[in-house]
């Protein structure tokens, strides 16, 4: 490996796109010797709930933040597979997700984002949180596509 700590950066929040840009990621830092940084962000459910919601009914931060983990780690291993080792560190963050992924991507060598194809294939289509990103971003940023679908919706191979 070599001296650079913050290696690649990926936001990962659980969708096609995103497993593919961890996978994309994971390739490009075996073969730079860098590490990969999968990045989560969540925020408490609370505050979008209306205020005659019961409590009861409401997850504790503790189980949201559980289960932030969870998905970080069941894409981490749709992407990588069941064994990563210390080139690649998970890391769940309690925030708004493009504030998240700016932070974390400080001082990387870059960032990775998963976006979804267009449907005409001419524009790619990038959500909110990748258009903050990218427009303020200290350290390149790439989109990478999800894997298209064919009409069983199946992904096709690339």
């Amino acid at each position: 490996m070599t001296d650079h700590a913050d290696g690649i950066v990926v936001g990962v929040d659980g969708s096609e796109a995103s497993v593919a840009a961890l996978r994309w990621a994971a390739g490009q830092a075996r073969t730079l010797g860098t590490p990969v940084v999968a990045v989560h962000a969540w925020q408490p459910s609370a505050a979008g709930l209306a205020p005659y919601a019961p409590a009861s009914g409401r997850p504790t931060v503790a189980e949201e933040r559980l289960r932030a983990a969870g998905l970080l780690a069941s894409a981490v291993a749709e992407a990588i597979g069941p064994r990563t080792g210390a080139d690649v560190r998970a890391v769940v963050a309690e925030g708004p997700p493009a504030r998240v992924l700016l932070q974390h991507a400080r001082g990387a060598l870059l960032l990775a984002l998963g976006r979804t194809p267009h449907d005409q294939g001419v524009v790619p289509a990038v959500g909110s949180v990748s258009r903050a990103c990218l427009r303020h971003a200290t350290v390149p940023v790439v989109t990478v596509p999800a894997p298209e679908r064919t009409t069983a919706g199946h992904a096709l191979a690339r």
